[in-house]
């Protein structure tokens, strides 16, 4: 599991359907095109879908929605299951909605919904199920698709208690939907919602964003609002930031400019909220988010993620196809590290590296490997070897010896190989390895990383995580020796 901290998904599922065929003619009766049937998917949308993409990334995930109990409902709850997803259903009167998308050679031709009242009438009370995931969650999304789930008042008031409790609630809204509760963590959303929100906002471009943006933070009373702007990536409002310095993140141009962005904006929320969850700070998940869902669109979308699942392919966020079997240690040495560096290369996904001694692993150490695993599709870790962690902390260094230390860190499932490096910093190895993303611990926030420049030469990025405080392999030396002292 690549992320430990549970996430708890609350919002309006629906069952999508792609039915792919060939035209080759039009309509006798009328000037239409007409669709030979080749193949139809069924596949889990809305906050399914983000569920599912939080699973992918190995979180124990728990959806509330509102299924009906029909044909669809149990399509869908069944995909549900298949995802890894615990599902608490509220029931639904009347029948689950249903969006069924018609294409041809991977182009739409038309979109038909059904079911599925938007006005909420139908989505049955909050349940004991429900309230108690919420209250368990490490941080909860709220997935809101405007038909009535996020305007529960059982759940609305059980998700106003964990704001309150400053449990991260992210907030995907929906203009038809209720709107996000009172200190909300994170509010997502994108660019043509937070129009339809502040239509009284007249500010055109990157100023008209960040005014809305600042708008809707002060209505909706959030922390933070995240407008996502697709292929020019996202811009944040909050926190300490002042309304009138807003963060923009840019996102990395598609090679295909017209790649199906469908479900763009669940990986976006899913991601933002997963690490969140995981502790990190808001500008940070941000980061990350625009990179996941970039990755996510380039990869083929919703439609392509649901393919590599059935099957049994490597899931987003899971370990590389490259790396060991279930139970076995990834492989070692730097050999090993461009092997799964190459492979994930040559499936597109992106590859993260991490270092440091990790003498005495710790929390602090493992929440900030699930945080690097979290940015890409591979991640490895580049170890100081005992001469060079001599060098760095003194004669009386390491505690455990390189070879035990690349034991335990290949023993954690986020991570998919170790190389272990002699020279002071690991940038005669990244030359070697050439990774997409090179993450730092947020111990070496504000300092100068040489590890970056290498990375420039690439087109590579560098990454500052946040750090676990209190937790320090230093810290515990020293307590180890005050109780022997004492």
């Amino acid at each position: 599991m690549s992320g430990g901290a549970e996430l708890v998904v609350i919002g309006d599922a629906l069952l999508d359907r792609d039915v792919e065929g060939v035209v080759e003619r039009l309509a006798p009766d009328a000037p239409v095109p007409v669709l030979d049937e080749r193949a139809s998917v069924a596949r889990p949308g809305g906050a399914a879908l983000a569920a599912a993409l939080a699973a992918a990334d190995g979180r124990a995930v728990t959806l509330v929605t509102a299924l009906a109990d029909d044909a669809a409902g149990a399509q869908l709850a069944a995909l549900i299951a298949g995802a890894g997803v615990e599902l608490v259903d509220l029931g639904l009167a009347g029948a689950t909605p249903e969006k069924i998308r018609l294409r041809t050679a991977g182009q739409p031709l038309l979109r038909l919904d059904r079911g599925g009242a938007a006005s909420g009438a139908g989505v049955g009370r909050a349940s004991a199920a429900a309230r108690a995931a919420i209250g368990w969650a490490s941080a909860v999304l709220v997935a809101d698709y405007g038909r009535g789930v996020a305007a529960e008042p059982g759940l609305r008031t059980a998700l106003a208690e964990r704001a309150a409790d400053d449990v991260p609630v992210v907030w995907d809204p929906h203009p038809r939907g209720a709107p996000p509760l009172a200190g909300v963590r994170l509010a997502t959303p994108n660019e043509r919602e937070a129009a339809a929100f502040a239509p009284a906002v007249a500010h055109d471009g990157l100023a008209g964003v960040a005014a809305r943006a600042a708008t809707l933070r002060r209505r909706w009373r959030a922390r933070h609002v995240c407008v996502t702007r697709g292929a020019l990536g996202a811009l944040l409002v909050g926190g300490e930031r002042p309304a009138h310095t807003p963060l923009a993140v840019p996102a990395e141009p598609l090679a295909d400019a017209g790649a199906d962005a469908c479900g763009a904006g669940d990986r976006f929320a899913a991601t933002a909220a997963g690490l969140l969850a995981d502790g990190a700070r808001c500008d940070e998940a941000v980061l990350a988010a625009v990179e996941a869902a970039t990755r996510f669109v380039a990869a083929g979308g919703a439609a392509r993620f649901v393919a590599h699942a059935r099957a049994g392919g490597r899931r987003e966020g899971t370990r590389a196809a490259s790396a060991a079997p279930a139970g076995e240690a990834p492989p070692a040495g730097a050999a090993a590290a461009e092997a799964v560096i190459a492979a994930t290369h040559a499936r597109g996904g992106l590859a993260v590296a991490t270092g440091g001694c990790f003498d005495l692993l710790h929390a602090g150490h493992v929440r900030t490997l699930q945080a690097a695993r979290a940015l890409g599709d591979c991640l490895v870790v580049c170890l100081n070897d005992d001469a060079s962690v001599r060098h760095l902390k003194g004669p009386s260094r390491p505690l455990v010896s390189a070879r035990d230390r690349a034991a335990l860190l290949a023993a954690l499932s986020c991570v998919d190989a170790v190389a272990i490096f002699s020279e002071e910093t690991p940038c005669v190895l990244l030359e070697r390895l050439r990774p997409d993303v090179w993450a730092k611990g947020g111990d070496y926030a504000g300092a100068p990383l040489p590890e970056q420049a290498v990375l420039a030469r690439w087109g590579g990025r560098t990454v500052v995580l946040p750090q676990l405080a209190g937790r320090s392999t230093t810290r515990l030396i020293e307590e180890a020796a005050n109780r022997a002292a004492s």
